[in-house]
This record gives C-alpha cells, sequence and structure tokens, in this order.
C-alpha cells in the first residue's frame, strides 16, 4: 500500500492556486487589423499586471470581415464576442435595437467630459453612451512635399479636384515605382464606399433626394467616378481594386505614393521614421473640393469599443472597454511609443498638449477635419438622411458593400463607368424600395 502526505502548506498553495484560476473571468475582444489595434494588443501586458483575475483573448479581423462576423453575431445574439470594435455608423443604429450595453460609471479617473464633443454624440443614445471611441478620424489629403515640388506645384490652401488631377500626372513616374495617388479600391461599404460617398458630397451630390430616390443616374455620381476612374487607371498604382487603408498605407510609407486622400489615423504612421520611409517628406491638406466649392466631403468616423447586451461578463469587459480608452491609455502609448502615436481624435486634452502639438504636424489640421465634418447635412442638396461618408440607415451596409462591388469592378476595367452606375442605380432602387422606402 502506497501512502501520499501533503503539508497543510501545499495543500494551501493548491486551494490559492485553484482558487486564483477559478477567480479568472475570460473575454473575449473582435478588433479590426489596424495599427492602433496592434499597438493595444502589444501593450496587454501593462493590463495584465493591473487586472490579473481578467484574461483577454482577441479576434483580429481585416475591416470588411470584422464588420461581417459582429454584425451577424449580435444580430443573431451569437454571444461569441464580449467586447465589439464597431464604428459610429453602428452605435446608434443597434443601440436602439437594445444589441448594447450603456456605459456608464467608468471609473472616476476616466474622464467623461474630456470626449471630444462632436465624437461622444454619434454614440450617445437617449443620454448614454452606448460606445467609447478608441479613436476617431476624419479625412484629409497626404503629400510628398519632395514630389510636388519637383513636379513645379504649390499646394493650394484649399485644393480642389482639378488641382489633384493636374498633380497626380505631373507626380506620376512608373518607371521609377512612383504613383500620383493611391486611394481605396476595396469594395466595401467602408472601404471604397466611404472614399466614393465623401468624393461625391464634394462634388455637390447626394446618395438619395428627400424622397428616398438613388442618384446614381444623376451628373454629381458620373463626375465622381469618371474623376475618380481616371486617376486610378491613368495615376494609381497596379492591382488598385484590391486596396484599402493598410494596403495604401504600406504604399505610401515605402514611397510609392505621390498623394493619398484618406483616413486623419494615418497622418502619424506615415510621419514616424521609424515606420517610413518618407517621413521628412509629408505633407498635409484639406480633403479636396469641386471648383468654386466649399464643401469638402471630410467625413467623420470613431472606431469605438462596446459590450454586447449578450455578454455574461459585462464588469470585466467594462474593466478592459474603460482601461484601454481612459486618459491613462493615452500616457501610456505616451510613454512607450512617443506621444505622437497616441489614439488620435478623442480627447480635447490631447489637442491643448502643447508637447503633442510639438511632434504632430498634423494635429491642428486633424481637430479642425473632426470639428468640421458636417454629418448632420452631408450634402449641399437636402437629404433625407445623416452620416457624411455613410448613410445612416440599417439597410446601407449591404447596399453600400453591393455599389462598392460595382464600382471596384469598374475600376479592375470589367465595367465602364456608365454601366457600373446604371447597376448601382437599379440594385439600390431594387433595395430599397423592397426596404419599405419612402417609410411614412
Amino acid at each position: 500500500m502506497t501512502v501520499t502526505f501533503r503539508t497543510l502548506a501545499g495543500a494551501s498553495l493548491l486551494v490559492a492556486l485553484m482558487g486564483s484560476a477559478s477567480a479568472q473571468t475570460s473575454i473575449t475582444v473582435a478588433t479590426v487589423n489596424n495599427g492602433d489595434m496592434i499597438r493595444m494588443q502589444r501593450l496587454m501586458p501593462e493590463f495584465n499586471a493591473l487586472h490579473p483575475d481578467i484574461k483577454v483573448n482577441w479576434v483580429t479581423l481585416e475591416e470588411n470581415v470584422l464588420r461581417q462576423r459582429v454584425t451577424t453575431d449580435i444580430a443573431s445574439k451569437g454571444g461569441q464576442y464580449d467586447v465589439l470594435t464597431i464604428g459610429n455608423y453602428e452605435v446608434p443604429i443597434w443601440a436602439k435595437q437594445g444589441w448594447l450595453m450603456p456605459l456608464e460609471n467608468l471609473g472616476a479617473d476616466y474622464d467623461q467630459a474630456d470626449l471630444l464633443p462632436q465624437v461622444a454624440q454619434g454614440l450617445t443614445v437617449d443620454g448614454k453612451l452606448h460606445a467609447v471611441p478608441f479613436y476617431a478620424e476624419s479625412s484629409m489629403l497626404m503629400y510628398r512635399t519632395d514630389l510636388l515640388e519637383k513636379a513645379g506645384l504649390k499646394m493650394p490652401e484649399n485644393p480642389d479636384w482639378d488641382f489633384i488631377t493636374d498633380a497626380a500626372q505631373k507626380m506620376t513616374d512608373k518607371g521609377a515605382g512612383i504613383y500620383g495617388i493611391c486611394l481605396r479600391g476595396k469594395a466595401g461599404w467602408g472601404e471604397n464606399m466611404a472614399f466614393l460617398t465623401s468624393m461625391n458630397n464634394s462634388m455637390g451630390g447626394a446618395w438619395f433626394d428627400m424622397e428616398w430616390k438613388p442618384q446614381f443616374n444623376g451628373p454629381e455620381w458620373k463626375q465622381t467616378l469618371d474623376t475618380y476612374l481616371k486617376l486610378m487607371t491613368e495615376y494609381g498604382p497596379p492591382g488598385s481594386s484590391s486596396n484599402g487603408f493598410n494596403e495604401n498605407l504600406a504604399l505610401f510609407q515605402t514611397g510609392k505614393c505621390g498623394m493619398w486622400i484618406d483616413a486623419t489615423v494615418a497622418a502619424s504612421f506615415i510621419s514616424d521614421p521609424k515606420e517610413s520611409q518618407v517621413a521628412d517628406k509629408v505633407g498635409f491638406a484639406p480633403s479636396p473640393v469641386r471648383k468654386g466649392g466649399s464643401n469638402h466631403g471630410n467625413w467623420l468616423w470613431s472606431w469605438n469599443l462596446a459590450i454586447p447586451a449578450t455578454t455574461s461578463k459585462a464588469e470585466a469587459a467594462k474593466t478592459f472597454v474603460a482601461w484601454a480608452t481612459s486618459p491613462a491609455y493615452t500616457k501610456l502609448v505616451a510613454e512607450k511609443d512617443g506621444i505622437a502615436n497616441v489614439p488620435p481624435g478623442t480627447r480635447t486634452s490631447l489637442y491643448k498638449n502643447p508637447d503633442y502639438l510639438k511632434v504632430a504636424p498634423f494635429a491642428a489640421m486633424t481637430l479642425t477635419a473632426i470639428e468640421s465634418a458636417n454629418t448632420q447635412k452631408p450634402s449641399d442638396k437636402p437629404v433625407p438622411y445623416t452620416g457624411g461618408q455613410f448613410v445612416a440607415i440599417p439597410e446601407f451596409q449591404a447596399i453600400g458593400t453591393a455599389v462598392g462591388q460595382q464600382f471596384s469592378a469598374a475600376l479592375a476595367g470589367k465595367a465602364t463607368a456608365d454601366q457600373a452606375l446604371a447597376a448601382a442605380q437599379a440594385l439600390t432602387t431594387r433595395e430599397m424600395t423592397r426596404a419599405g422606402y419612402p417609410k411614412k
């Protein structure tokens, strides 16, 4: 017979270990594969040290895939995720459906009043935040100062699309692998259609008239798509119909783009000498207008952290969400990676911080773009919707992606501009009629 002895101390240690393991709460966070989110994952040891009782599991996805999966999960009450990375498009729609938990009591040091009012407003339903911003952005023109000078041009204070076309032509040197302009071509309501909707707003166009009739058969969308296709086919990089934000970021950082019109959040990445080969040759300007116009079409977007109502781990999820969007996290990024790399566009205090303003030449323009983005009246025309680079109705996610596929096909040479616009008009009319528009 074998007799096993266990000391009291050993038994106590075993009980303590078992208790510690059982007390740890595991949460799953779904997020997008953008640079700021990747940085957050790298900084998780700091969170783990503060909260050893919470284990964070990551699901990191490309933008279109993330949107599809979290939308499917929350609509079906699947409960796969405890924290969602979603945009200001989804937040008010999902909150009204009761799909998101209101976020209150985020901690004494959270300083909710410091959130930029324009950003917080888009996340507030019935007086309560239903998501908190991790970073926010508008759009701007980023360009190579050396290539513009070589082309004999000077960037106007408010560039128009004619100037952009001229500059793109003069900055292109395909033999050297330099393309005058890089723009989104990848199909998706938040990919190519974010850019093209904004561009169309700047051209004086709209998605719908006041009777909810699609406007793709109008002159503004024709001018938008013709200009876009000319820029991209004549002066853009090959394979651009597959390029989204991350692909164009890589192209610009490696010196292959003369100009890039996209999210203001890109500014810190292209001007960081650790990441960008052209960091000392970058300039910034407002998003273009049409000749004689004043609507820049600059969008307002925020990537936000939200907690689905289906989670059974709300407290742990809220602890993580509060940490990742707090002033303390901003300070942590500044200490680890430099203050120029803190998540932009969320807090008023950042744009009053002289240390940030000194190292971020894009700061003032970013703030101006965010504060001037008119999401309540995105078009010069009267429209029945809000949203800027998207239309704030539930149906837009599917319709926007379907239209984006038509325009991406035109960019890839599989359809003409007229064919793509006719298809967009037909499919949007069909889907809006099916959805019961115009609604009383």
